[in-house]
């Protein structure tokens, strides 16, 4: 089982912890609401856990261009 830490913008895959146990509280999982939860977590039929996350270049892109907000997707 891995947790893959995955870009939601450009889909780069940023990190990712291998073991067979894995503590979602370490992790910080309890400290997201229900609805942060349900949108950044996606647990794969293999068994892994994908978090939806922001890589640095697409956060960069996101503070120079306030705008990129309002975008669906910016990434072309």
């Amino acid at each position: 089982m891995a947790v893959v830490y995955q870009c939601n913008h450009c889909g780069n895959v940023i990190g990712q912890l291998d073991q067979q146990v894995i503590d979602t509280s370490t992790l910080g999982f309890n400290e997201l609401s229900n609805q942060d939860r349900k949108e950044m977590i996606e647990y794969q039929v293999n068994g892994d856990i994908k978090i939806k996350t922001i890589c640095e270049d697409c956060q960069e892109s996101l503070e120079n261009n306030p705008h990129y907000h309002e975008l669906d997707n910016f990434i072309q």
